[in-house]
């Protein structure tokens, strides 16, 4: 892994600039024959505001997950069922905070939601071949190695066994029938909680709003700093933080290398297809 993380920083020949201008931040322009143009909308952060978007995004998790959730499953009934609804429950308000967070955040930066400017600041643009200048059309298809290699991570990648009581994998292998079966509710839960954490969530959030604007104090190894601060984000199951390294190749490059968000949402959402299609077959099984 150390290897290729190596190999795509040398890849990268981005410039690196300093965040702030005369003690105040300033957005990157460079000029048309320059491989960055998309960061011209974009406002560079220091280490601190850096940082601190992390922990609003990691702490509020962590909490919801390690304190809130065993005392809201007292309320739902106790037991392992009750603290698995009230973790299902839990997550998915964190994960709509960050969607939530990305949005003031972009609207303090931009002055406006307007939908062009949200698109620009957020990297909501198809991607770019940085060699080319190519837009669209067969640069998608760079996407689909990424996507096969993150489904082999996922099923062959090392990995940490979580508590048994926290392990989805684990729950839907034993309980997952009996919980899931007829329970539309509870896998509309489910839709919304994936919704939120590959598409207006977390890859929003780290891919869309802080890798743009980390370049600035990272340079060119700014997708590697993205993808350290996205693993150590997962204090809400620290066991999967190792593994979740890999998102340095396997999400924050391609975003970085294509100047899209959409390449990391696409990539992560395959798990969140497989998760829901799982969950379907077993809502529609009782």
């Amino acid at each position: 892994m150390l290897a290729i993380v190596g190999a795509l920083c040398d890849l990268e020949r981005g410039r690196r600039v300093p965040p702030f201008m005369n003690g105040e931040p300033y957005a990157m322009t460079f000029p048309p024959n320059q491989e960055d143009p998309r960061y011209a909308a974009v406002r560079q952060y220091s280490l601190a505001q850096i940082l601190a978007v992390w922990a609003a995004a990691a702490i509020p998790m962590a909490v919801l997950a390690w304190l809130v959730a065993p005392l809201l499953g007292n309320l739902l009934g106790g037991g392992e069922v009750g603290f698995v609804k009230a973790l299902l429950l839990c997550l998915t308000a964190g994960l709509i905070w960050q969607f939530v967070l990305t949005l003031i955040l972009t609207r303090r930066e931009q002055g406006t939601l307007r939908w062009s400017r949200v698109r620009d600041a957020l990297w909501l643009l198809s991607p770019r071949d940085p060699r080319t200048g190519r837009v669209g059309g067969r640069v998608w298809l760079w996407v689909i190695p990424f996507i096969l290699l993150f489904g082999l991570w996922e099923f062959y990648g090392f990995d940490i066994t979580g508590p048994a009581n926290r392990d989805l994998a684990l729950f839907l292998d034993t309980c997952g029938e009996e919980f899931f079966g007829g329970a539309w509710g509870w896998f509309a839960v489910i839709v919304v909680q994936d919704v939120f954490n590959t598409v207006l969530g977390e890859d929003l959030l780290f891919r869309g709003l802080l890798l743009p604007r980390m370049r600035g104090v990272f340079g060119r190894g700014d997708f590697v700093a993205n993808g350290v601060l996205f693993a150590f984000y997962h204090l809400h199951q620290p066991w999967s933080i190792p593994a979740a390294l890999a998102d340095i190749v396997l999400t924050a490059y391609p975003t970085r290398r294509w100047q899209s968000v959409w390449m990391s949402i696409i990539v992560h959402s395959a798990q969140s297809v497989f998760i829901i299609v799982v969950i379907l077959g077993l809502v529609l099984g009782k």
